[in-house]
């Protein structure tokens, strides 16, 4: 009986392992770059300076595989939150992080795909978690009074859970820094310095920069080419850009489409790879308009960058140490 199972669980790793596979190289193409799994680099937590999971990389399409834009940064015992798109509380609990451990959030801009999920963040948060301490956003002017119509919004809830659920008061509290062009936070060895990018009429719109040790990573935010985030991103390890995509049938509407109007096409996001020059480049936030299959962005992208490039999925974590390895969960 004991040799059959041995059999049978060999059986179904292999057959698990052949699907795998095949699944990676269906997913990934000729051109995206994946190094093995963590488990074959030997590499750990700890050997890690940060480490960043993309939990939502969609747009704002309600779709069950692409998430809200959101995006994880662990550096050390910091953990920083970049944008809060829909379903970022779930993708906390998916991972097994707990939204009270986070030390600050940070917000690109305030149009809806990338706050909607604070409300869940915010309130869950206090309820599930049993937050004890504010949680601390770091946004575009606006923020401040988008924070004060929540919570009049949820007086009654805050009210009664408060009063006979006898959760801590410092826990629902929302503490709120409206940032400039130029904006520093430092926190032991972990820096993330904000700077403007160009996603007009949206203004202010930021990017960022997180460096702990010799290491950084930095965000695009929502923004057409932008010669401010070639400026900050020299030196990185990692540069995840947003993505907007369209047919050529479309792209030929005049006026252009707004989706990509306002955004960066893939060909041009490779230029701001080319000046950059990342160990890897990850599209996120992708933009796709009419069903763009994401497998056409690499492509557009080689035009202009032949550097290691992946298409960013939910849940991927990349871990930057003296190289930056990924895991897809």
């Amino acid at each position: 009986m004991n040799g059959m199972l041995r059999l049978l669980r060999r059986a179904f790793a292999l057959v698990a392992s052949v699907i795998l596979a095949a699944c990676g190289s269906a997913a990934g193409g000729a051109d995206t770059v994946v190094p093995p799994p963590l488990s074959q680099r030997g590499m750990v937590r700890g050997d890690a300076a940060l480490i960043v999971t993309l939990l939502g990389t969609g747009d704002p399409t309600p779709r069950i595989d692409r998430f809200g834009p959101s995006t994880l940064v662990e550096a050390g015992d910091k953990a920083l939150l970049f944008d809060i798109g829909r379903g970022a509380m779930q993708r906390l609990y998916q991972i097994g992080h707990s939204s009270a451990k986070l030390d600050a959030i940070f917000l690109t801009h305030l149009h809806s795909d990338h706050v909607v999920g604070l409300v869940d963040l915010w309130l869950t948060g206090w309820v599930i978690d049993r937050r004890k301490s504010p949680l601390r956003i770091y946004g575009p002017p606006g923020t401040a009074e988008m924070v004060k119509h929540l919570g009049a919004a949820f007086t009654f809830d805050i009210d009664i859970r408060t009063s006979e659920a006898r959760l801590d008061p410092q826990g629902v509290r929302l503490e709120v820094v409206e940032m400039e062009d130029g904006f520093v936070w430092s926190e032991g060895d972990v820096t993330v310095r904000a700077f403007l990018v160009d996603h007009s009429p949206v203004e202010p719109a930021f990017g960022f920069r997180v460096d702990r040790d010799t290491h950084a990573v930095a965000l695009s935010g929502d923004t057409r080419y932008s010669e401010a985030l070639i400026r900050h991103a020299r030196g990185v390890d990692l540069l995840l850009h947003e993505v907007a995509e369209a047919s050529e049938e479309r792209k030929a509407e005049r006026p252009l489409l707004p989706r990509l109007a306002h955004h960066t096409q893939a060909a041009d996001a490779g230029r701001v790879f080319t000046a950059v020059r990342p160990k890897l480049a990850v599209f996120t936030h992708l933009v796709l308009v009419d069903g763009f299959d994401p497998a056409g962005l690499i492509p557009l992208a080689r035009s202009t960058w032949d550097g290691p490039l992946v298409v960013g999925e939910d849940l991927m974590t990349f871990r930057i140490g003296a190289e930056v390895a990924i895991e897809k969960r």
